[in-house]
């Protein structure tokens, strides 16, 4: 029996979001084709093997445990260890459901790749790439596609002259403009000013997430999200689009994402067939430009004008009732074939790479 090791937690603010999407996974996953090794990773950076707790809920913030006991990852290649010695075998196949930075960044992919164990979903190069919304943004304007304009601020320069940052970034801010954590996921961080006295503390919130924070015009339209998924054979498929209504809230925000706070998701978004080839179109070029592998969300504004693409979630969330495999179900997938494309795409690419070597 192939053994597939979960991993999920984080160093993260998403942690608790992870440890519920492992729940989603755990249950999806066939347990009578493959064994399941659940990998927790503390709030602190220590692997623990801990078994999914079917109790998990997000709203009381689950978390992985840190009297777990440790695992020691195969760095080269081998056997995954307990650092006790006993082994638990060779992992054929990781399934990381990591948010956030040290997750969904690279960084776990790149792990991986160390420890020579093949993974489901995007590399270690798109991973970063979307991870950061400046340079995303940067490589969606190559291909031509729409964004809001920006400035960016790093904590070098907020700390070297403040005024100077703010003067550009209130440029920005007409009428109004959101404050974003470069890297950062779920909306963690993420300020909408609607004022020029909380543009100061709206910024400090940003780099107190990351180094660089991006004011970006906010743009009006119709938010809507669609997900692509890679088939195992290459293809590319689009899901039906969602829309976002947002009410009683200024945004779409971690309480109305997560804890179902004002927040209406309307699947399928009445589109006209126009504007629906031209999502799918922009979706995958998207995902293309940013070298996307197995799964993204995308996420745009239909404005007056059009498409505007606002970011890629190369690990989006991914519980049953999460927008991705919610846009997928209205395709015609359901969450547990979902899991299971994604599985055998994970051991396509790890065919692709021994060929490779070869």
């Amino acid at each position: 029996m192939q053994r597939i090791a979960l991993i999920y937690g984080g160093e993260s603010s998403e942690h608790s979001v992870s440890c519920v999407t492992a729940l989603g996974v755990f249950t999806a996953i066939d347990s009578t084709k493959y064994e399941i090794i659940p990998i927790g990773i503390t709030k602190t950076g220590r692997f623990v093997l801990e078994p999914v707790n079917q109790e998990w809920r997000l709203e009381d913030f689950p978390e992985v445990s840190e009297d777990s006991p440790e695992l020691l990852l195969p760095l080269g290649g081998g056997e995954l260890r307990m650092t006790s010695g006993i082994s638990l075998g060779k992992i054929h196949l990781a399934f990381p459901v990591l948010h956030g930075p040290n997750g969904e960044d690279g960084s776990i992919q790149g792990l991986l790749q160390l420890c020579k164990i093949p993974y489901v979903g995007n590399g270690v190069m798109a991973s970063a790439l979307a991870m950061d919304k400046v340079q995303a943004k940067a490589l969606f304007r190559d291909v031509g596609l729409e964004v809001a304009s920006e400035q960016v601020i790093t904590r070098d320069q907020w700390e070297e002259s403040k005024s100077t940052c703010l003067a550009r970034a209130k440029k920005i801010l007409k009428p109004d403009a959101f404050v974003k954590p470069s890297r950062s996921g779920s909306s963690v961080g993420v300020s909408l000013v609607l004022k020029e006295k909380d543009l100061e503390a709206a910024i400090e919130l940003a780099l107190s997430h990351d180094q660089t924070a991006m004011v970006e015009r906010r743009v009006l339209g119709r938010e809507i999200e669609c997900s692509v998924l890679e088939m195992p054979n290459g293809d590319l498929q689009v899901s039906k689009a969602g829309e976002i209504l947002v009410t009683g809230r200024p945004f779409y925000d971690y309480e109305a994402k997560y804890l179902g706070a004002g927040a209406e998701l309307v699947i399928p978004a009445k589109l006209s067939a126009k504007d629906s080839s031209a999502l799918a179109k922009a979706a995958m070029a998207a995902f293309r430009a940013l070298g996307c592998k197995g799964l993204a969300r995308t996420d745009f504004f239909l404005t007056k004008k059009g498409w505007v693409i606002t970011e890629v979630n190369t690990m989006p969330g991914f519980t049953p009732i999460s927008m991705y495999p919610l846009l997928f179900e209205a395709s015609g997938i359901n969450y547990q074939e979902l899991v299971e494309i994604l599985i055998q795409n994970g051991f396509g690419e790890q065919e692709l790479t021994e060929e490779s070597a070869d």
